[in-house]
Parts: structure tokens; sequence; C-alpha cells
């Protein structure tokens, strides 16, 4: 049934695209006569000043005088079109899940990112009314302060269609992108932690090396990755572990060095077919924890003289970002030497906010200022992230696009790129996301041509992570962006609402002098979560709450009746 209705999606897609071909300069920004090859690099807590061109674009400060390097990056900035209020989520899956699906996460049930964690699924027992095969059972940090909620619960798996996901079924980019060979190389981190049916060959890619995890270890992971043993969750229905695969050797003994040879090799060999497009997936780990970099690049930082910018001062971050950005350097070099550098549409994200180490209990990671917040957090340093997109023989170069856009438009920007008619997958699938190419000519979107006022994200979770505002650990959030407003709700009882562009490093709260937009935005987030976020991905008030032994000067006051 799947296939049928992805061939009529299809047929009726290209249909549309081939009647408006010929203006297609005009009407959709791309000229779909020769489908481009497709690459988008997705980095992993990678902060939005984490990258010098981005760095100096915000503050103006010279980057010779910065920590970090990222020459290579700088130079896809500079060659193609850069987006400076690009949303992804706060934490990785629920991203990577929008991604794949063009939908936002919270209504696929992806409400944050685990390690290993028990489902119905891997622990074989009855699902309960309600609720998925691959809901966690519980999700928890160790918080040692009163806690007025109770964590909501998070999906670990997008639907494939198999018999445990009730009749749901996602159709996936790659489902989608017909006519092309599509790869995957990185992490995964959405498949229900190595449940069969739902890794990168169940959503329609050919999987080259790839591990269903949030974290991976950069030097020795092979064995870790290839490793098929049940004993992680040996009730697993299923004859082995499907954690993952290190792919073909290559040499590297550095993760990231390794997994851009992979994709060298892949774009080397698909360089040859001139008759099919490819669609290369390449999700880094780089730059999630453990840090680990080339000792080489470590003692240059370490002993660099502009260590401390910005509060960028851990040499091994700066090491890690080092290679990433060689990879990246990598591929467009690999893109020019094989002569389809201009037909070849790159695409640049990060899946959330740096972490901030401000607001870490251990001090690591990257800093963000001058926007509040990092990974986590609903602020503009947890969820504004770079993205990019460089073709050569299509984007102009060195532009900047100022729209708020979000991760949930990357799935039909690629439709769209590559001559399908994205409005028919929307409509017929009820996405989220809308199509970016007509901002790449159109970067100031007087033709109106992106119409998404609102964004969405929701977040039911107590978090170890420190609060910006109060330094406790956080509470449930969700968040709205409106126009040019973005209102938080603290589940605590807290509004924080701002005008990002005026503000948008979020200094000055408008809660009480705007009101009636206060109460405006906030009903419409709460009308939206009730509309798309079933109740078990809500948090829930917990019974044994004690007031009197709160540590917050503010006390708690539920906002949702």
């Amino acid at each position: 049934m799947k296939h049928l209705e992805l061939g009529i999606i299809y047929f009726i897609a290209l249909l549309y695209s081939s009647c408006s071909t010929k203006l297609d300069k005009k009407n959709k920004g791309v000229d779909v006569t020769s489908r481009p090859n497709i690459i988008l690099i997705l980095a992993d807590d990678f902060g939005i000043m984490d990258t010098q061109a981005y760095a100096n674009h915000f503050m103006g400060v010279d980057t010779s005088k910065m920590y970090y390097e990222t020459p290579h990056m700088d130079k896809l900035i500079a060659e193609g079109t850069a987006f400076s209020q690009a949303y992804a989520n706060p934490l990785c899956s629920p991203t990577r899940a929008s991604i794949l699906t063009g939908k936002y996460a919270s209504r696929l049930g992806f409400t944050t990112a685990m390690p290993l964690r028990p489902t119905y699924y891997n622990q074989n027992i009855a699902v309960p009314d309600g609720f998925y095969a691959h809901d966690v059972l519980e999700h928890k940090d160790d918080i040692k302060i009163e806690q007025a909620w109770i964590n909501g619960t998070s999906n670990s798996a997008v639907p494939t269609g198999t018999v445990y996901d009730n009749g749901k079924d996602e159709i996936s980019i790659t489902e989608a992108l017909k006519g092309y060979h599509s790869a995957f190389i990185g992490k995964w981190h959405i498949g229900g932690f190595g449940a069969h049916g739902y890794q990168p060959k169940d959503q329609g890619f050919e999987p080259l090396a790839w591990a269903d995890a949030g974290g991976s270890t950069y030097f020795n992971w092979r064995k870790g990755w290839d490793n098929k043993s049940k004993a992680a969750f040996p009730k697993m229905p299923q004859e082995e572990w499907e954690f993952g695969n290190s792919g073909k050797e290559t040499g590297e003994t550095y993760l990231t060095n390794d997994l851009t040879q992979q994709a060298l090799s892949y774009i080397e060999e698909r360089s040859k077919i001139k008759d099919q497009p490819f669609f290369l997936y390449f999700s880094h780990f780089a730059v999630h924890s453990p840090y680990q970099g080339i000792e080489a690049d470590i003692q240059y930082f370490e002993n660099k003289a502009t260590k401390g910018w910005n509060g960028h001062k851990d040499p091994v971050y700066a090491a890690m970002i080092k290679s990433m950005d060689n990879s990246v350097g990598a591929i467009l070099k690999k893109l020019k030497d094989t002569g389809i550098e201009d037909n070849t549409l790159v695409i640049f994200m990060s899946d959330n906010g740096g972490i901030d180490s401000k607001i870490t209990p251990k001090g690591d990671g990257t800093d963000n200022t001058p926007f509040l917040g990092g990974k986590a957090t609903l602020n503009e340093g947890g969820i504004r992230v770079p993205l990019v997109f460089r073709w050569k023989s299509t984007i102009k170069s060195g532009q900047w696009v100022d729209v708020p856009v979000d991760c949930t438009d990357i799935y039909p920007s690629i439709l769209a790129a590559a001559g399908m008619d994205s409005k028919v997958m929307i409509r017929t699938q009820d996405l989220d996301g809308q199509n970016l190419m007509f901002l790449l000519e159109d970067t100031k979107n007087e033709k109106k041509s992106y119409t998404k006022k609102e964004h969405y994200w929701h977040y039911p979770f107590n978090v170890i992570y420190n609060s910006p505002y109060d330094g406790y650990p956080l509470t449930p959030h969700s968040a709205i962006r409106d126009g040019d407003y973005k209102l938080i709700f603290d589940w605590y009882g807290r509004l924080y609402l701002y005008d990002i562009e005026k503000d948008p490093y979020e200094k000055t709260n408008l809660v009480e002098d705007i009101p009636a937009l206060k109460n405006e935005m906030f009903a419409k987030l709460i009308t939206w979560l009730e509309k798309n976020v079933e109740k078990r991905y809500w948090p829930t008030l917990n019974e044994n709450y004690n007031p009197q032994k709160e540590v917050r000067e503010i006390p708690f006051k539920s906002l949702i009746q």
C-alpha cells in the first residue's frame, strides 16, 4: 500500500513539476532540467557561534581573533547562501526525526534524545492502550531538588509500517525522493535503540557506515558499532541487535576522518554514474561528547594565543571542530575533482545549539554568547543553528537570509531541488515544512513565497542542565515563534516573551509590557499542543511535590488547567 501511495504521489508531483519546468526560474527558484546530486551534512551539538563566518556575521569580529578555526565551512558559506535564523530542536533525535519526515518532532512523539532505554518493544512487553511500542518506559535525569512536574515520555523510532506501528508509516525523505540513489553515513539515533525494521535501510537508504546511538567514542569504535549481541536488550523480539555497521575499512583511526573517507569513496563512485543522481545524508557524530580529538590538533589549540575568545577555551573541542571542518573541505574538494560540484547541492546544518559551558553541570562544551542558553534550552542558543545551501550553478554566493525557518523545511526543499513539486507531498502527507528554494533567490521573501509564520517546540522534561535564568535544573518547556516574537512557556509557571528581531539575545522579557500578545501567543501554543501532541508526551503534575522544599525563589504555579 505504501509503495502504491508513493507511486501516485510521485506521479502527481512530477506531473506538476513538468508542467511548470519552463517557469521554474520564475516560480520555483530552481531549474529542474538537470536534477542535482544532493549532500546533506548534519553536525552534532555544533553551536551557531562555533563557525567563524557566523560569529563574524553576528559580532563583526575579525576571524583572526577567534579561537575555533572553520575555513572550509566559511568557504561553503561564502560560496552559498546562509540562514541567520534557522531553527532546530533543542536535542538531536527530534531534529533527525523532523529532517527525515518534514514534520514537527513532537507530532511523532520525539520529545527528547536518550542513551539506551527500555521500551515496550525491546522489553517485549504488552503495549498499553494509547501508547506506542517504541515509547520509552521512563527517562529522567538524576535531579536532587523538588520537581513539580513528572516527565512526559518520548518515542524512539520513526514508524516504518511494521506490525508494531499500528498502521503508522511515515514516508521518509528518501522514499519520497524517487529516481535517486540514497546513502546514509554516521549517526542515526531514531531507530528504537537498534530495533529491527527501523534502521537506515528501512527508510530507503543504502547504509554505508552508521550507528543507532546518541554518541560514539572517536577511537576504537568499530567493535561497538558491529556488535550484534542482544545483551543490552535480551528480550528484544528479533534475532540480533541492529545497532550499526562500521562499514568498509579505511585505515583511519579517528571517527570523523573515517566517516569522511567513506563519504569521499561514495562520491567518487557515484560521480561515474551519469544517469542517476545521488543523495548522501552525512550525519556526523562530531562534535558530540565524548570530547576526543587528534592529539596534534589538541596541542595546537592548547598553545593558540586567542584561547578564551568568547568563552571558547577547550582545545579538545576546538580540535574536534577542526576535524569536522576538514571533512567539509575534503567533500568540497572531491566534488570539484570529480567534476560534479556545479550540479551538486550541499546543505550544512546542526541538529541543535551548542552545549553551553555556562549551564552544564561540568562546565564543558562551548559558549554561545551573545545568544542565551544552549543545548536543551528553548532560548536562541539552544535552537538557532547554522544552515547553509551551496549549489554553484544555481544559488548566488555570499547571500544571507534573515527569514526564520526550521528543520522541517529541509524535506520539501530537497524535493523541490530535485525537480518535484513539494506542495504535493506537503498536502498529501500533512508536512509542517515548506520549500526554502524560493528564498535562495528572494532572500528577503518579498514575494511571500515562504508563508510559515509560526514555529513550535515541545520539551516535556526536567533536565540536569541549568536554566540560564535561575541556575537550577531545567523544567519542562514549550515555545512558539510567531513572526518577530517568541514566547517560551516554562511549565514551572513562567513565561518569557521576546521580540527576536530587535532582541535576538533575549535580554528583555516583554511579558508585562505586551500582556495581550503574551496571552494570544500562549493560547495559540496550548491549542497547537492539544491538537498535535498526544498527552503521554506532556508532563504530568507530580502529586508528591512538596512546595515547602522548593529551592527556587518564585513559587510554582501551574498555568495549565
